[in-house]
């Protein structure tokens, strides 16, 4: 997912509604799309293991935005401006994917693992300081706080999260924090779909570094195939979807969404795997999530008063 600047984007919103709504649709279809897809991992990784579902998620995955950008037949769409940037984000959000499989593989359950990545919004408040050169004020650093106690909550000890794989999690959803600072510079310079494209691209290298690490577990089962094909097209699509929401709108109007995966991804759990969250990650989980909303209305708020000082 790839925020783009608040400031910029509220004035967006109100010339260009169309875009908007367009933009809401995208990301909730997205949304949707990637938690079947993480559910389709998930299933399969016992079959695959964890190197073996990146190479081919990013295999698929490249195909199908290439057929969405357009067909096999436009490489200029998928050509980047900012390279260095580019590559360094899709090897960074490599590393975030390999923290969810490890934490899936040893049996994490999808609304666990949501609630874990609901801190990254939390995370962007505080890295756009030094990344972006953003002010906070202190209602946001408070709130933030209170998010990051609903995190406490979440992992006291034990409890359902009082575990290892999580602290792992967690440091993923940091740096993926860093990869979505990254994407709203590359708003300003490179097409979704060429940011899509790269990101998809680099897991395959990247999967083939951690077979040493993460070796094959077996050939998959009829149904791990087809949960194959869908995490390769899903995780294309989505990202795809997700890049080009953030072309039309703005992040404060469509960041809020990203809290829907902790509601999908648990009923998909209770109904797939029989997972039932315990109270402590789901009282942690509203914590967090309700700072998290929070911060994205004092920033905007934020933009709309710098917005009126410019007018």
């Amino acid at each position: 997912m790839s925020p783009a600047p608040a400031s910029a984007a509220s004035a967006s919103t109100t010339e260009r509604p169309d875009e908007a709504l367009r933009g809401i649709g995208l990301i909730a279809l997205g949304f949707c799309i990637v938690t079947v897809s993480d559910a389709a991992v998930k299933w399969v990784l016992p079959e695959i293991g964890v190197a073996m579902a990146m190479i081919l998620r990013g295999t698929i995955g490249a195909f199908v935005v290439l057929a969405l950008a357009g067909g096999l037949r436009a490489p200029p769409r998928i050509r980047p401006v900012n390279g260095r940037l580019v590559v360094a984000r899709s090897l960074l959000h490599c590393a975030v994917t390999v923290t969810f499989y490890f934490a899936w593989f040893r049996g994490m359950p999808l609304a666990d693992s949501y609630a874990v990545a609901a801190v990254s919004p939390l995370a962007m408040t505080i890295l756009a300081i030094p990344l972006l050169g953003e002010t906070v004020g202190w209602r946001r650093w408070l709130s933030t706080l209170v998010g990051f106690l609903g995190v406490m909550v979440m992992v006291r000890p034990g409890g359902d999260l009082w575990r290892w794989e999580a602290a792992v999690l967690l440091g993923g959803v940091i740096v993926m924090a860093v990869t979505r600072i990254w994407m709203r510079l590359l708003a300003r310079t490179d097409r979704p779909a060429t940011v899509t494209f790269w990101l998809m691209v680099a897991h395959v290298p990247f999967g083939f570094a951690m077979l040493p690490f993460f070796p094959p577990v077996g050939w998959p089962s009829w149904g791990g195939v087809v949960a194959i094909i869908l995490l390769g097209m899903g995780n294309g699509a989505a990202h795809f979807l997700f890049a080009r929401a953030f072309a039309l709108a703005p992040v404060g109007l469509l960041a809020p969404f990203e809290y829907s995966t902790l509601v999908m991804g648990t009923v998909v759990g209770v109904l797939v795997w029989g997972d039932v969250p315990a109270w402590t990650t789901l009282a942690g989980a509203a914590i967090v999530v309700a700072a998290g909303l929070y911060n994205l209305h004092r920033a905007r708020v934020r933009a709309r008063e710098s917005a009126g000082e410019a007018g």
